[in-house]
């Protein structure tokens, strides 16, 4: 029903005001809009914009203290302070904290005060907001791996699918109509997986986990070179023996494309056909010359795909 930082982002707004009301804080319901200021979705942006808001909250709030200091408590300095400061954290790259420091200079103009005591009291509500929300933070953050495991084994699926569809193709150039919209969803499950991905990542702090990341850039690279054999399968619209080598290759990593190691049986068998095919009579026609041309280029990008799989995924040999 409730998302995990929509109730993340309650438990610190509750806990940092009560906590401000326990130090006896000036305005303590300031530190529950900091610690929902706080919350983030991943756990290293979280940490990044906690810091550059107390950065940002504490350069606004000296020069808030200066500016009122020199020009006294009138609703026009409040301009003179956005003026002044908002340009200065644009300039310093702390965009985000522009509210922060809004909302410490608008309590000095409320107290009409810029004592040692009044800042003082603003740093204690940015500590306490900001600080418990990045605790909070720390604690939990929800486990991405089932979902990207999910992603990856649907995405398998569908070049499995996709390689088949060359294959049955090549066998039957005729009959055979595919409408390629597993194409179209492997590219949607890659975006998604990426974009999960690169959000597990930024929840560990200490221990790098890449591992996904490279893996659906990987996938992306591969699902390049599979549009561009898609290209060249079209272009297939006469049966030679050739296709029919090329289109066993494609069952063959249908079911390799599956696996989580790198097997190299259908770069071996790709290599094998490919020293079948110089023993092949030269075209007869021209119509068979632009297949075989076709099929050519087929291979050699084949190759490609399948140097990308050898670069990228796990050898057996190597302990996971």
């Amino acid at each position: 029903m409730f998302g995990i930082r929509v109730i993340k982002t309650a438990v610190a707004v509750v806990i940092a005001i009560y906590l401000a009301q326990y130090f006896n804080l000036i305005s303590p319901y300031s530190a529950g809009l900091f610690a929902v200021l706080g919350v983030d979705v991943t756990l290293k942006r979280g940490i990044k914009t906690s810091i550059i808001r107390i950065i940002a909250s504490l350069v606004g709030l000296l020069l808030a203290a200066l500016i009122f200091y020199l020009l006294g408590y009138y609703i026009w300095v409040i301009g003179v302070f956005v003026l002044v400061v908002y340009s200065l954290l644009a300039k310093l790259k702390l965009h985000d904290g522009i509210v922060t420091s809004t909302v410490v200079m608008l309590h000095l103009f409320s107290m009409q005060s810029v004592s040692t005591e009044h800042i003082l009291n603003e740093v204690y509500l940015l500590i306490i907001g900001l600080g418990l929300s990045t605790i909070i933070n720390l604690i939990y953050m929800p486990n991405e791996h089932p979902k990207l495991d999910k992603i990856r084994v649907n995405l398998e699926e569908l070049l499995s699918c996709i390689f088949k569809e060359f294959a049955l193709h090549l066998i039957d150039n005729i009959n055979h109509i595919w409408d390629g919209k597993e194409l179209l969803l492997a590219y949607d499950a890659i975006e998604d997986g990426n974009n999960l991905a690169e959000r597990f990542a930024d929840n560990k702090l200490l221990q790098s986990n890449s591992y996904w990341v490279r893996y659906f850039e990987m996938r992306r690279q591969q699902l390049d070179s599979t549009q561009r054999m898609l290209d060249l399968v079209a272009q297939v619209y006469q049966s030679v023996p050739h296709a029919l080598d090329i289109a066993l290759l494609f069952e063959e990593l249908s079911e390799e494309v599956k696996s989580e190691y790198y097997q190299g049986k259908v770069e071996k068998h790709l290599s094998e056909m490919e020293v079948k095919f110089k023993k092949y009579a030269l075209p007869a026609s021209r119509e068979e010359f632009e297949v075989r041309s076709a099929l050519l280029q087929l291979s050699v990008e084949l190759k490609t795909y399948l140097s990308i799989a050898k670069r990228s995924k796990k050898r057996k040999s190597t302990p996971i």
